[in-house]
């Protein structure tokens, strides 16, 4: 079913963009107006403010942004795509790129002279189709940390400098799983490590849910799959076969989803991605710890009366700590009606001349270095530390980034690894169930 639908809206993307039935009236474009999309409010100021120094660096040319949150801007996005309402210019995530490569929407970027070394390393030859075209020129990125309630681990008798030093195994969970045991506190007061523990009646959990993870895992279980020396390919971009049948990966992914059979994490009932994510369990004092995107930087220092830090990610069985570093990239449309205006403004976003501007804001990490430099001081300017995000960028020894899979129809690949992991986390079915559900998704990879 899933395959058919992506069949019949390939089938229509297609002969919208050959028969020219997109016509673009819902964008407003025109030869002295690029559009340009993004869903991230906070950001949003940075970007007027890229644009005003666009157009006074390109008279006769405006820029006109337009903010929709998440949900609906892939959803209004994609219908743009059919009904000829896209913009000229989006924001484009990796998740999705391998979808709309397939789908043959986006414009190909070889002549912008996007060179790899000019931005933190990987962000831009992720954004290389299979055709070995560039299709994105690199915006921003971020990591995953641990954030923590100060105040909550001073209590339990832990200091920063442990939290930084945690370590993790599939078999007994490590210093990681007794930070989070002894986190734990139920109604009657009693911590995650006491006798007479009430794992059914807990007050406190000692780390937050971000529910099942889908197939990639970003802030729930992917630093602990890539610390254990897991792929999610056999290649690093563009891959051929899903490898979520893995051992590895299963005895990772049972050991993560127990954390909850113990009562050290909420059960699965307790996540709700519009209403009770990581960040609302933190503060509404439910959880005591949480991983966490370097995106949600400013929402928990905004936490009115809490004092919330950040830790590395814990140590795995290689011996390094890992996380998942994604960057966002700008991408034109194949249909733009502006495509020469649509290449100045891209070009400028992805330059340090931009770059710096959205550093100042202090509301992401820029993709270039001196980008990267201007957020950090904004940061520390706020008093906030952002070491924890940053630290495994500049040392590789010490920790591995990785990115997103990248792959042909991860639409479907996400669709069959939703249910897949909430069967396991919320109704306990065996981590052997994901043999079936990998051959599944190379099935349709192999088409």
């Amino acid at each position: 079913m899933r395959l058919r639908t992506l069949t019949a809206l390939a089938g229509a993307l297609t002969l919208s963009l050959v028969t020219g039935c997109a016509q673009g009236g819902g964008t407003g474009a025109s030869s002295n107006t690029v559009t340009y999309w993004l869903w991230d409010a906070n950001q949003l100021p940075a970007y007027q403010a890229c644009a005003k120094g666009f157009e006074k660096e390109n008279p006769g040319l405006d820029v006109r942004i337009t903010q929709l949150g998440w949900s609906d801007y892939w959803t209004k996005l994609t219908a743009g795509f059919i009904a000829g309402t896209q913009p000229d210019v989006f924001t484009d995530h990796i998740q999705n790129f391998g979808q709309f490569a397939d789908l043959l929407v986006l414009e190909p970027l070889d002549d912008l002279g996007i060179d790899d070394s000019a931005y933190q390393p990987g962000l831009a030859a992720n954004w290389i189709g299979k055709d070995g075209h560039r299709y994105g020129a690199p915006k921003d990125w971020d990591t995953v940390a641990l954030f923590y309630n100060a105040r909550m681990t001073a209590d339990a008798g832990l200091a920063p400098e442990e939290l930084n030093s945690l370590s993790w195994n599939p078999e007994d969970g490590g210093t990681f799983e007794k930070a989070i045991a002894h986190l734990t506190i139920d109604r009657n007061g009693r911590r995650g490590d006491e006798p007479g523990f009430d794992r059914h009646h807990v007050k406190v959990y000692g780390l937050a849910t971000g529910g099942g993870g889908y197939g990639d895992g970003q802030t729930q279980w992917s630093n602990f799959a890539a610390s254990a020396g897991w792929n999610y390919l056999d290649k690093a971009r563009w891959g051929t076969k899903y490898q979520y049948d893995s051992r590895t990966f299963q005895s990772v992914i049972k050991w993560y989803f127990g954390l909850a059979k113990k009562g050290y994490m909420p059960p699965l009932t307790d996540y709700n991605v519009q209403s009770n994510q990581q960040n609302t369990q933190i503060a509404a004092g439910k959880a005591a710890t949480a991983f966490d995107g370097a995106w949600m930087i400013s929402t928990y220092a905004g936490f009115k009366g809490k004092d919330i830090r950040t830790a590395l990610t814990p140590a795995g069985p290689t011996g390094k700590r890992a996380t998942m570093m994604n960057g966002l990239a700008d991408s034109i449309t194949k249909a733009s009606k502006n495509k020469a205006g649509a290449r100045k403004w891209v070009s400028y976003l992805a330059s340090d001349a931009c770059q710096k501007v959205v550093g100042r804001y202090g509301a992401v990490f820029p993709a270039t270095p001196a980008g990267t430099e201007a957020a950090v001081a904004a940061y520390r300017k706020k008093g906030i530390d952002v070491s924890s995000f940053t630290e495994p960028v500049a040392d590789k020894k010490r920790f591995r980034t990785f990115s997103y899979p990248i792959a042909s129809y991860s639409a479907d690949m996400k669709a069959l690894m939703q249910p897949a992991m909430e069967d396991i986390y919320g109704n306990g079915k065996p981590v052997s169930s994901l043999d079936e559900t990998n051959d599944q998704i190379n099935l349709i990879l192999s088409q």
